[in-house]
């Protein structure tokens, strides 16, 4: 168990040679989609991402992969000037120390190495599924308040986490979330509409599944709070949780076995992820 000031500063910094090449190469991608007559959205649907991924992407706030550089190169007819960045990417990556709380760091880790990642949420959007401006928004309403700098630091290392999704192979995602977190709107109408639509798109993933509790629900398993369930590769099932000031992670076989056997019966309990896709898309629709 940990206990953990609110407003703790974050470890240095990775090198800021890394955020300034991220930038750079963001504007390359900005410029070349602009010559291009190209939205952020019709460009990440041409390349497979998130009109939010393209944004955060342009603005230095999430690593470009070597795939998309490629990609977008071809797309717009860069004559290689993009993908030949790739290298250097790659590098900056390596050298780059994610900027996580110390108290948060050792789940940090387990999560980098997870081959399976289950989720409840009764609260916010899980982290590893939050756009930006979502996430922004959480760290924003922290109290004892952050400054702005922590806050911005830790919009871009939770972007930096999710980059989980597009490694390969990829972690098996489950997310079970309770109805209310869709229902309140985080940061305003648009912000929880990005939201909404960056879970469906989130949801189309052959690794993601995203499953709904819903309010009608009159009695379900995960009564005493959320939690995580993650898997590290070779390493056995733990789990995780956060109340208030005091955040834990458990490796105790008999409370591991515990929670997944509650993880199970709210998965039981929630909508089938097709289901849920189609509430998201409902509430986008109202």
């Amino acid at each position: 168990m940990a206990v953990r000031p609110d407003a703790g500063p974050e470890d240095p910094a990775g090198s800021d040679e890394a955020a300034d090449l991220f930038r750079a190469v963001g504007r390359q991608v900005k410029a070349g989609r602009e010559r291009g007559g190209l939205s952020q959205k019709e460009l990440g649907e041409r390349t497979g991402y998130s009109e939010e991924q393209i944004s955060s992407i342009e603005r230095g706030r999430r690593t470009p992969q070597p795939a998309f550089l490629a990609a977008v190169d071809e797309l717009l007819g860069c004559g290689g000037l993009l993908a030949v960045t790739a290298e250097d990417v790659e590098r900056a990556k390596k050298r780059r120390r994610l900027r996580h709380p110390e108290w948060f760091r050792d789940y940090a880790e387990l999560e980098a190495q997870a081959v399976e990642i289950c989720f409840y949420s009764t609260l916010t959007v899980p982290g590893l599924l939050q756009t930006e401006e979502y996430a922004r928004t959480v760290f924003t309403a922290r109290r004892p308040i952050l400054d702005e700098d922590t806050i911005e630091q830790r919009v871009s290392t939770r972007l930096a986490r999710q980059q989980i999704l597009e490694r390969w192979p990829p972690p098996v995602v489950t997310a079970v979330v309770d109805e209310s977190v869709l229902l309140r709107e985080i940061g305003g109408r648009l912000v929880q509409r990005g939201q909404l639509e960056h879970l469906v798109a989130l949801s189309r993933l052959r690794n993601v599944e995203i499953q709904v509790l819903p309010l009608a629900c009159e009695g379900h398993a995960g009564m005493e709070g959320p939690f995580i369930l993650l898997t590290p590769e070779g390493k056995s099932q733990l789990g995780y949780g956060e109340f208030q000031s005091v955040n834990r992670i458990i490796t105790d076989p008999d409370e591991v076995r515990m929670l997944a056997a509650r993880y199970g019966s709210i998965r039981g309990q929630a909508l089938t992820p097709p289901d849920s896709r189609v509430l998201i898309e409902k509430l986008l629709g109202e």
